[in-house]
């Protein structure tokens, strides 16, 4: 195999972090994937027993977890430290969160069941993908944005706040606030206006 990183200090973990190629060996990286894995199951099983320190769980997952805001169980995660969820978010069942960037989700915001969030990346040229290099490149979703169920939001795409994804779209490029975008790949087919509160 290339010596892809020679002259390069760092760990794995830390170009991941910087969002550079690595190779998902670290143990750091290691030893959080099985922390988050961890605590993912536990708060599955907190919230089937009804058991009030579910919150608490889910807290101790999340890199932020805002006031009011709630994730129906289960939810999968890489790490769930770079997982960012504002205030008053309300995240139905099946949530795929791949964190190894950020994942940034705003307040009110209203994600619809099997959503998937998914930053990481892989080369396209074959041998460095043989060789187990991937990447990564952050989310960001607005305040009151709406996922409806089945949506796949792509590395590197940011989402405006109030904006709308039709169900079972593929979000691959960066969508403006307040519109409506739909399909595969997602594209936006209106603008939101005062007759939409009506």
């Amino acid at each position: 195999m290339a010596d892809y990183f020679a002259g390069d200090p760092r760990t794995n973990r830390q170009r991941m972090l910087d969002g550079d190629l690595y190779i998902a060996d670290d143990p750091e990286n290691a030893r959080l994937h099985e922390r988050g894995v961890r605590l993912v199951d536990a708060y599955h099983r907190a919230t089937v027993a009804g058991d009030p320190g579910a919150r608490g769980l889910l807290s101790d997952l999340l890199g932020t977890l805002g006031e009011d805001a709630h994730i129906n169980a289960p939810l999968f995660v890489d790490y769930g430290e770079n997982l960012h969820v504002g205030a008053r978010t309300f995240i139905n069942y099946n949530l795929c969160a791949l964190d190894v960037a950020t994942i940034t989700i705003g307040e009110d915001c209203q994600i619809g069941p099997n959503v998937q969030l998914l930053t990481p990346t892989h080369p396209i040229d074959p041998q460095p993908r043989r060789d187990k290099l991937e990447a990564a490149k952050p989310i960001v979703i607005g305040d009151n944005v709406w996922l409806g169920g089945g949506v796949i939001v792509c590395p590197g795409v940011s989402i405006g706040e109030n904006s709308v994804i039709g169900a079972g779209s593929v979000v691959t490029k960066d969508i403006p606030a307040n519109v409506v975008a739909v399909g595969n790949p997602a594209r936006v087919i209106r603008t939101i206006g005062d007759h939409d509160g009506e």
